[in-house]
């Protein structure tokens, strides 16, 4: 193999070493996001239905009488 052709080769070979890191990096940190992401929607329906509880319970109390004054 000539010299120039063997630069080139080792040349890619590390473009596609960091190329490699990066992609696994990237995957990392989108798992990571993906997970928060889980963890937040599940927090939300946790609030959604405790609102919902919330306002069912305000809807069955009683009205509160008309003041004295009427």
């Amino acid at each position: 193999m000539s010299t120039e052709l063997e630069q080139r080769l080792i040349e890619l070979e590390t473009r596609q070493a960091f190329q490699d890191d990066t992609l696994q990096t990237l995957n990392d940190v989108l798992v990571d996001q993906q997970r928060q992401i889980d963890r937040l929607q599940h927090q939300l329906g946790l609030l959604a239905a405790r609102q919902e509880a919330l306002q069912t319970q305000l809807d069955q109390e009683q009205p509160e009488p008309p003041p004295p004054h009427y």
